[in-house]
């Protein structure tokens, strides 16, 4: 199975992406602000080129003269060394003078008096900025209109944007860097709760199942809260393992230490009779401690959580009939009658077979061994379920929930061992399954039903 990526590393990633998101809106913003800049301060210089070309626009000899100074155009020519053009027009068009012929405004709409509009166009082969100045002549007796056109290309513009966007990149790299480290130190000090709970359980004795007392914040006080629950439920899974053995190894104490004596006074012994009987004893012993060890390993196996057999579709008919023909010869050799009435129709349920048969194996054997002169196992249809019911001691209804518990013994019975129903119990548990102690119709005796309404098909 492949580890998931830590905690810590995911809220960096997921913390990170908003701030690498914004960041990137950031950096696109400021080259936007970067180049507005620049053409906001060149367009201020184009500007004030049109208006001092403008004031040395004169009327002389019945048309509009100029006569530029050199320093008019140096203020547009910064350390980039752009080129510079400008153009004087008529309020026709017709071009007067410059040092080129720079494109007309083109606009839709023609551009106010002592207003400059600007206009980026391909000219020559050169992308450049244009400023357009309408005016007129400021004398009194003449006010004849025309136009001023200056234009540069973009060398200056572009280095100013970007060393403006450079001194931006510089300033949001170390805001980033700065925030990326308070990130690291806010996700550290917010997952502190979770190293100390991590710290608290790994430094905890492997055999120590006492709740934790950790002060945490709400969410990790929740998962606190639930350990707390698995431990107790630990405590008792092991309070019962514990007890379970303790009695378990009492149980097969007691008839191997009877194995052991009574094979030990056989060997005193000379008689071929008194050989007879001891080996008797101990082969009946044995038996019982054979007996009692298969009903430990299964109810071992039911009470193991892990333990999850793949259930089949079978047929309760079939296993009842299975069952009565493996246990006639010890009823019979009983004098015990064992029937069937089974269902007219198959009775099909989602059981585990084995673990069918053992529950029944159980339910006969202890029919068997209390006082029964008839058995019958029974099928239903409506809902599945089987019965074992016979005219033998029964069970007190005050006693038949203790009698499910393990090593419970309701009568002196040497060779029981008070396992036979609780086992029956942890199956029914095990398939959803629903186990009735109830009255036999016989009058005295026990019925115990087996309810598979719950895994029906």
């Amino acid at each position: 199975m492949t580890p998931a990526k830590s905690l810590y590393g995911r809220l960096l990633v997921w913390l990170s992406l908003p701030l690498i998101a914004l960041g990137s809106l950031l950096f696109t913003q400021a080259w936007r602000d970067s180049r507005a800049a620049a053409d906001h301060a060149f367009d201020r210089l184009l500007q004030a080129a049109t208006l001092s070309i403008a004031e040395q626009v004169q009327w002389q000899d019945d048309e509009l003269w100029l006569d530029l100074p050199p320093a008019a155009l140096q203020m547009l020519s910064g350390r980039d060394q752009e080129r510079v053009f400008y153009t004087l027009v008529d309020d026709s068009g017709r071009y007067i003078t410059g040092n080129a012929r720079l494109p007309a405004y083109a606009g839709s709409r023609s551009p106010e008096a002592d207003t400059v509009v600007y206009q980026d166009v391909q000219w020559l082969g050169m992308t450049v900025r244009e400023g357009i100045r309408p005016t007129r002549l400021e004398g009194w007796q003449n006010r004849e209109r025309f136009t001023v056109r200056v234009a540069h290309t973009r060398e200056g513009r572009q280095r100013l944007a970007g060393d403006l966007w450079w001194n931006s990149l510089a300033a949001i790299l170390g805001m980033g860097l700065l925030s990326l480290a308070l990130l690291l130190l806010a996700v550290r000090a917010a997952l502190a709760p979770l190293t100390r709970l991590r710290h608290a359980i790994r430094s905890r004795h492997p055999r120590s199942l006492s709740p934790l007392t950790l002060i945490l914040p709400g969410e990790l006080a929740e998962l606190r809260d639930v350990i707390n629950q698995l431990l107790a439920r630990m405590r008792r899974v092991r309070t019962n393992q514990e007890r379970f053995i303790g009695d378990a190894s009492h149980q097969l104490r007691t008839p191997l230490a009877g194995i052991s004596a009574r094979a030990e006074l056989a060997l005193r012994q000379d008689s071929p009779e008194q050989w007879h009987e001891a080996l008797s004893t101990i082969q009946m012993t044995s038996e019982r401690t054979g007996r009692l060890a298969t009903q430990l390993l299964s109810l071992t196996r039911l009470d193991n959580p892990e333990y999850a057999p793949a259930p089949e579709r079978l047929d309760l008919n079939g296993h009842a009939r299975q069952a009565l023909h493996e246990h006639w010869p010890a009823f019979h050799q009983a004098q015990v009658d064992l029937g069937l009435d089974s269902a007219d129709q198959p009775v099909t349920v989602k059981a585990t077979p084995w673990l069918l048969d053992e529950a029944l194996n159980n339910l006969l054997d202890n029919a068997r061994r209390y006082g029964a002169d008839r058995v019958t196992v029974r099928t239903l249809s409506a809902p599945p379920a089987i019965q074992v019911e016979d005219n033998g001691v029964g069970i007190a209804p005050a006693q038949r929930r203790l009698a499910l518990r393990p090593f419970h013994r309701l009568y002196d019975d040497p060779g029981g061992s008070g396992l036979g129903l609780a086992i029956v119990d942890s199956i029914a548990r095990h398939h959803g399954a629903r186990l009735v102690l109830d009255d036999s119709e016989q009058g005295a005796g026990l019925c115990v039903t087996l309810s598979f309404a719950n895994a029906a098909e």
